[in-house]
């Protein structure tokens, strides 16, 4: 097999007005076949008058802007000046002298760098020939003439051209990963003979360090003017600047100060309840309102937690448009989620607010039509023949009484506090203004199951008496079938029973046989009333989470610029052709002839041109996998559990358990948070 030789070209480079010529970049070669393939990635050029300056070392600058690159891609391949190019039979090659090989020689450390690089490592020569517009905005297409590959000079080889718009933070990058990779990479526990061997082998393309140093070019071409000591176009320390820097800083006293308060009242409410966690109110007040104290927590966390998220502490993330990316999205995710939460808070809220009459009217109206019409109206009907069937008088009518008492207590006491259920509604709009919709929703799922403590009651009840019968039936049953439940072992063993225990199982087998229906169908009913009402808490929840779990800041990028969403990448190849020729004009279009030319140039090296381009993701590629990482099977689990709960009288969940952020509660001095808050909103004005 011949060597090969990718080249990663950025567009700009063959733009008309680009006069540099040196090359700089990365050598990137497999570990497995580094003496027939290699990698090229170019990253930006520069004239050699930016090397003018005797006081800064050209190998102290690269080894300077090494320093600020990713770690993954120092470890693989250093920046280097990977080679030059200059103009075919233009006035340009008058002022160079040339080797024997046909490079340029060069001046000063130059020309020791190349030497360097000819002698041990890699160094490319690369033409330019100006001819009609090839892609947008390219305008000539680089030839390479020869490289010096370990010390030895190649003139022919396979060469794959590939042009790539270099990546810019905030417009695109390129990324190989899908966004269904994890659940791609799930595969059986006893993996195939081939799949491991196919695993040991070295990969002939390290497409994994090429992405990262392209997406690394933008970050390199600016540290490595930084270092030469380029000067900003723009007055820094101008009155301006600095009347802008002198109101940002009272800004930033100002707002860090109101964040300090409120992190005092927090503290001082916080110590308060801790010291009062022992009373049996505290229990009461965490059991009754659980789902809004743990949404309560939650917020509070995230009002505490923003400077940390906004502040940037790792500059390694800017050493990669990629990594960049990734820092920016985690950095406004907490903030993007808080600010749709308080906006859907104050819409519903604002809403809930001016028709609050009405909706305590409706509420009320409600409740009363469920208790007479449904509870009320059931337990008679199952008093009596329901459906047609024969139930038994005597325990229809005590468990009918006992329901009908418990529905008339509660009634009572709800008709005490549907006068103040007005304040009620009030509450929970003003909470959603202030705090967000999630606060009320909580707040509303303990409330419902507040207001239905008698029917969670009574089904409580019966599903006990339900689930104690249908034990003593199994237990009888075992016991005619001469089997006995071994508790320790989990299995049925045999076992001998006497007259006497006979004749009295089946004394007690026939009434809890025959009174069975009858508990059943008040178990089914309240079952039913239970369940709905934990659907509707369950469908809150749900609606909670999804709120917390939408990833709001990728959503309106993706609709501003898709292109920041990358997922894997492909080529368009624009031409193949040969060698032979004496020039890229003589190639043709390779829409109608590609695969003739291939065949016809495959024994002799050839050039292929193609440009990079990246596949994006949809909306719902981005949303799902936040979805299912709350989910995450818990609805399978809830029906399986339900189903089995229903069957044999357990108790049936009333939440889904879905996962929520976790914060840990921020403890610090008070002095050093307001530092906090004060340096993170500088720093937005410094970036």
């Amino acid at each position: 097999m011949g060597r090969r030789c990718r080249i990663w070209w950025p567009k700009q480079l063959s733009f008309p007005k680009s006069d540099s010529n040196f090359l700089l970049g990365w050598f990137v070669s497999s570990s497995s076949s580094s003496s027939s393939s290699l990698d090229v990635v170019i990253a930006f050029a520069c004239t050699q008058l930016a090397f003018s300056d005797p006081t800064k070392s050209l190998q102290g600058i690269l080894h300077e802007t090494n320093g600020k690159m990713p770690v993954l891609l120092q470890d693989r391949s250093k920046l280097c000046v990977v080679g030059q190019f200059a103009s075919v039979g233009t006035e340009q090659d008058d002022h160079y002298q040339s080797s024997s090989c046909g490079c340029h020689k060069l001046s000063g450390s130059l020309e020791q760098c190349r030497q360097s690089f000819v002698g041990n490592s890699f160094w490319i020569h690369m033409l330019r020939e100006d001819q009609q517009q090839f892609g947008k905005g390219i305008t000539w297409i680089p030839r390479m003439q020869h490289i010096h590959w370990n010390g030895e000079i190649v003139s022919r080889c396979h060469v794959h051209l590939i042009f790539y718009e270099t990546p810019t933070y905030g417009a695109h990058h390129f990324s190989l990963r899908l966004w269904n990779s994890l659940d791609q990479a799930k595969a059986p526990l006893r993996k195939p003979k081939w799949v491991h061997e196919l695993n040991q082998k070295q990969p002939l393309l390290d497409l994994d360090t090429v992405i990262l140093a392209i997406n690394s070019a933008s970050a390199a071409d600016n540290s490595f003017k930084r270092c030469l000591g380029a000067k900003k176009s723009f007055v820094r320390f101008s009155i301006v600047y600095m009347f802008l820097g002198f109101i940002w800083k009272l800004f930033s006293v100002l707002v860090a100060s109101l964040s300090t308060l409120f992190y005092v009242i927090l503290q001082f409410l916080y110590t308060v309840l801790n010291y009062a966690s022992d009373s049996w109110t505290y229990i009461i007040l965490v059991k009754v309102f659980s789902s809004a104290r743990i949404n309560m927590r939650i917020r509070f966390s995230q009002m505490l937690y923003w400077p940390i998220f906004l502040q940037d502490n790792c500059m390694r993330s800017q050493s990669s448009v990629e990594y960049a990316e990734k820092a920016a999205l985690l950095k406004h995710s907490m903030w993007s989620s808080l600010a749709v939460d308080v906006l859907l808070g104050n819409l519903i809220g604002l809403a809930l607010l001016y028709h609050a009459e009405s909706v305590c009217i409706l509420v009320l109206k409600f409740s009363s039509d469920v208790t007479n019409e449904l509870l009320r109206s059931g337990c008679v009907w199952l008093m009596g023949v329901p459906a047609g069937f024969k139930l038994n008088t005597e325990l229809a009518g005590v468990l009918g009484m006992i329901s009908l008492t418990a529905i008339q207590i509660w009634s009572t006491i709800w008709i005490f506090l549907g006068f103040h259920f007005l304040y009620v509604i009030r509450g929970l709009a003003i909470s959603g203004i202030i705090f967000g919709l999630t606060i009320p929703a909580a707040l509303i799922i303990d409330l419902i199951a507040l207001v239905t403590l008698h029917v969670s009651t009574l089904h409580w009840l019966i599903s006990l008496l339900y689930s104690t019968q249908i034990q003593a039936l199994a237990a009888l049953w075992r016991l005619f079938r001469g089997r006995k439940w071994n508790p320790l072992r989990q299995r049925l063993d045999s076992y001998d029973y006497t007259v006497k225990q006979h004749i009295v199982g089946s004394l007690l087998f026939t009434p809890l046989l025959l009174l069975l229906p009858t508990t059943s169908v008040f178990y089914i009913f309240f079952t039913i009333m239970n369940t709905t009402i934990s659907l509707i808490c369950i469908l809150i929840e749900v609606t909670i989470s999804v709120i917390h779990a939408t990833p709001y800041i990728k959503v309106f990028l993706w609709l501003v610029r898709p292109r920041r969403f990358p997922s894997g990448i492909w080529f368009e190849i624009k031409s193949v052709w040969s060698q032979g020729l004496d020039s890229c004009r003589d190639m043709d279009s390779p829409v109608a002839n590609m695969q003739s030319k291939i065949d016809r140039t495959e024994e002799k090296p050839s050039v292929v041109v193609s440009f990079l381009h990246s596949n994006f993701l949809t909306v719902g590629q981005i949303i799902l996998p936040h979805y299912t990482k709350v989910l995450s099977g818990k609805p399978r689990t809830l029906v399986a559990t339900a189903a089995y709960g229903v069957l044999t009288g357990r108790r049936i969940p009333s939440t889904i358990g879905t996962d929520l952020p976790t914060f840990p509660w921020m403890i610090i001095p008070c002095k050093e948070f307001w530092r906090l808050c004060y340096d993170s909103i500088l720093e937005c004005y410094r970036t």
